[in-house]
């Protein structure tokens, strides 16, 4: 799965100040990620607010990232929860012309024991015409994927492709990269410790910054990819407290921030997401003037 490594975009979905779907944003947005130079988009994420989206908002976001893109990515479509048998139905009835993969959260509120984990994904992988990166979020799920689990899973279920970690633990995420298939991909899902991941074997990043700076965040991915660290570390430093700002009040309640202040879309969300405070968003204009981003 080549075609996954690098830079991936967890692509925010933009609402009109009613909260419907902005659909001209959306192919604005896809197009600028695109000529930005990911390498794959990510659809229906945390990022898209999609635990607020229902069945035809979902259907609305896909039909529209997949017509703009027009194959010219590969597209990884979100699709995980709590409920085992109901997931696993929703995989099996999935058209997946279009997609590459499917990316499966861990499932959250339940906490299940790390059997249960295992025994979840079997199941996922049973059920899934596409291959699957399991996604880690223990932040969010209050369930953490540990690494055992997770060869087990790499090893036992072969459509098993890859995992996005956000742990934010770099004992833990070395352990799986040491612990898993050669071809496993193990790509980060913390974009301010993307370089260091990546010096240490990881295949690249599912990012929340990339909705503004993908050629800034490609160029990144990419030099640390090649292992020409000093131009990755250049890039890193001078994205890095925008980055830490994008999460200061919650995620993409700050990244909608930015490409508010970009011209990409609007900074609408859903509730109980709200728009960051006046404090933080005057706090991104003044880093972003200052490292060229803005005039």
């Amino acid at each position: 799965m080549n075609q996954l490594r690098g830079l991936g975009v967890a692509m925010v979905t933009p609402f009109r100040k009613d909260t419907t779907i902005d659909t001209t944003a959306l192919k604005k947005l896809t197009e600028f990620i695109i000529e930005g130079g990911a390498d794959y988009l990510v659809v229906l994420g945390t990022t898209g607010e999609s635990v607020t989206l229902d069945k035809e908002d979902k259907k609305v976001v896909i039909d529209t990232v997949l017509s703009a893109n027009a194959g010219r990515k590969p597209v990884v479509l979100g699709l995980g929860g709590n409920n085992t048998d109901d997931i696993c139905a929703q995989l099996s009835r999935l058209d997946p012309t279009g997609f590459s993969a499917v990316l499966s959260v861990t499932p959250y509120y339940n906490k299940p024991s790390q059997n249960g984990l295992y025994e979840h994904y079997k199941a996922l992988s049973e059920s899934s015409k596409l291959p699957i990166i399991l996604y880690n979020v223990p932040g969010r799920t209050s369930v953490n994927l540990l690494p055992d689990t997770v060869s087990r899973i790499a090893f036992d279920c072969r459509n098993v492709i890859g995992i996005k970690e956000a742990s934010g633990n770099m004992e833990q995420i070395m352990t799986i990269i040491h612990n898993t298939p050669k071809e496993f991909l193990v790509i980060s899902g913390d974009d301010a410790i993307t370089l260091p991941l990546i010096a240490a074997g990881a295949d690249g990043v599912i990012s929340v910054v990339g909705n503004a700076f993908p050629k800034e965040f490609s160029a990144l991915v990419h030099h640390a990819l090649k292992n020409e660290l000093a131009e990755a570390r250049a890039i890193h430093y001078r994205l890095l407290e925008i980055i830490q700002l994008l999460f200061i009040e919650g995620n993409p309640a700050g990244v909608k921030e930015v490409l508010q202040q970009l011209d990409i879309c609007d900074n609408y969300l859903r509730l109980p997401l709200v728009p960051v405070s006046q404090i933080v968003s005057e706090r991104m204009r003044r880093v972003m003037i200052d490292e060229g981003f803005l005039n």
